[in-house]
């Protein structure tokens, strides 16, 4: 089995470090560079748009293999019936296609390719952000040392203790709502979340989070009402419009019957047989 030899450094100077320093007691925390991103919306929303992205970059490829085996299909279906000439210049034209295609990929997703460039600008400034939030909580906090859990250094253990994501992720957090924030109300609300401990914000947290599924729960059920009064209320100006249709009939008929009797019996008159109401004779101007 083959190890990194900057592994076997990194342990040797990490376990020569502890031991020098272990009169003193050394202060070791971690963060999981991955849970903070995925936490961190701007991330998220930056991330979905470049996943569109290579969804494309993939039917593209796909789009490029399956003209070059239809090309390849072609040319064995009617090798037989094709000059030496014709052959050689389809084959050819296979082959510019392949090469065409192995550019495509390369640019796309080999090194130095469009999604690597895309993913370093999507991650470069949240890490450099984690990096200076973790430069303060170090010397706050007076810690020795901090490892990141998801890179190629292995942590064999960790406790859960000396895990400061939660930290650095709520520092994050913090900053992008002092930015967003308009009034002094605001600013100060975010002040006092500042000041308070983890557990503390955490229970804030929830508290806030209860209350928000409160709110949720109950918009929810005016939703569901308002379709129901919207419901009935549809039904019955369906019944109203059908009465009102009847009505308007019935008063119609009985004009027509008054009418009708005024003029003895008989209906009311009307155009001429073979005319329109307009006075034309019906074929239309010929």
């Amino acid at each position: 089995m083959k190890f990194n030899k900057s592994f076997f450094l990194a342990v040797a100077f990490l376990s020569f470090t502890f031991m020098a320093q272990a009169q003193r007691g050394v202060r070791i925390g971690y963060i999981d560079m991955e849970y903070i991103l995925e936490s961190v919306p701007e991330y998220q929303e930056a991330q979905t748009q470049l996943d569109g992205k290579v969804q494309r970059w993939k039917q593209d490829i796909d789009k490029m293999q399956k003209e070059i085996d239809q090309m390849k299909l072609d040319l064995a279906n009617e090798r037989v019936l094709l000059t030496k000439e014709l052959i050689d210049e389809r084959d050819e034209e296979i082959k510019f296609q392949e090469a065409e295609m192995l550019d495509y990929q390369q640019a796309r997703f080999g090194p130095g390719g469009d999604l690597l460039i895309q993913k370093r600008q999507l991650i470069q400034p949240i890490q450099d952000q984690v990096f200076n939030i973790v430069q303060e909580v170090a010397v706050n906090k007076k810690y020795d040392f901090i490892f990141d859990k998801s890179a190629d250094v292995v942590m064999l253990f960790a406790a859960e203790r000396n895990d400061i994501s939660d930290i650095v992720l709520r520092s994050i957090n913090r900053a992008a709502k002092r930015t967003q924030a308009s009034s002094k109300k605001d600013k100060q609300g975010i002040e006092k979340r500042d000041a308070l401990s983890m557990d503390e914000d955490k229970e804030v947290t929830e508290r806030d989070n209860a209350t928000q599924a409160k709110k949720d729960e109950r918009m929810s059920l005016l939703e569901k009402r308002q379709k129901e009064r919207d419901s009935i209320r549809a039904a019955k100006k369906v019944i109203f419009d059908e009465r009102r249709a009847r009505l308007l009939e019935e008063r119609q008929r009985r004009k027509d019957s008054i009418l009708a009797a005024r003029n003895g019996g008989t209906p009311p008159p009307g155009p001429p047989p073979g005319e329109n109401s307009d006075g034309d004779d019906g074929d239309g101007g010929r």
